[in-house]
């Protein structure tokens, strides 16, 4: 699989590069972010954070895709999304943004975007969406996003404050449109 450049109104979603390194560790440490969207082994250094971007560059086993949320103009890192366990025509979604891009739409216009792409080119049936109960702001992400709420998943999740979490299950289908 070839990394992807795409857009959607004033977003830039692209590959991941070195230099991201430094504004994903502060990302990675943002408490909303380590909660939600936990790394392990405590805080991220820079060391980790390269790690980290490296691993998403690299689509080359077709199991995930990751690009970097920027802004259109000036290329500010708004935040991360990526499909992850992609086989057999699903996969699963993700995303997190930084503290200055919340509640702008920042993470419906971006999941939105991705989900099409996966649909149209990787030819994906289901993508599901899984996030904690007490995570309401991912929850309105999803529905904006158009993803149904199919069920809660009991205690099914270990969030960064080391506790399994209740987590709402989501998903698109290819033919919701």
């Amino acid at each position: 699989m070839e990394n992807v450049e795409l857009t959607v109104a004033d977003l830039l979603l692209r590959p991941w590069s070195d230099e991201d390194a430094p504004a994903v560790r502060d990302a990675l440490n943002d408490p909303a972010i380590a909660q939600w969207n936990p790394q392990g082994g405590g805080p991220i250094d820079d060391g980790a954070a390269l790690l980290w971007v490296r691993r998403r560059a690299d689509w080359s086993a077709g199991d995930h895709a990751s690009l970097a949320v920027a802004a259109a103009n000036g290329g500010e890192l708004l935040g991360s999304v990526s499909l992850h366990h992609i086989r057999h025509g699903d996969a699963s979604i993700g995303y997190w943004t930084v503290p200055a891009a919340r509640g702008r739409g920042v993470a419906v216009r971006a999941v939105g975007r991705l989900t099409e792409w996966a649909f149209a080119d990787l030819r994906l049936h289901r993508v599901e969406l899984c996030h904690a109960v007490a995570n309401t702001a991912s929850c309105r992400v999803a529905d904006r996003a158009g993803y149904l709420a199919e069920g809660t998943l009991r205690e099914s999740y270990r969030y960064g404050d080391g506790r399994r979490h209740d987590e709402h299950l989501h998903a698109r289908l290819a033919t919701d449109r």
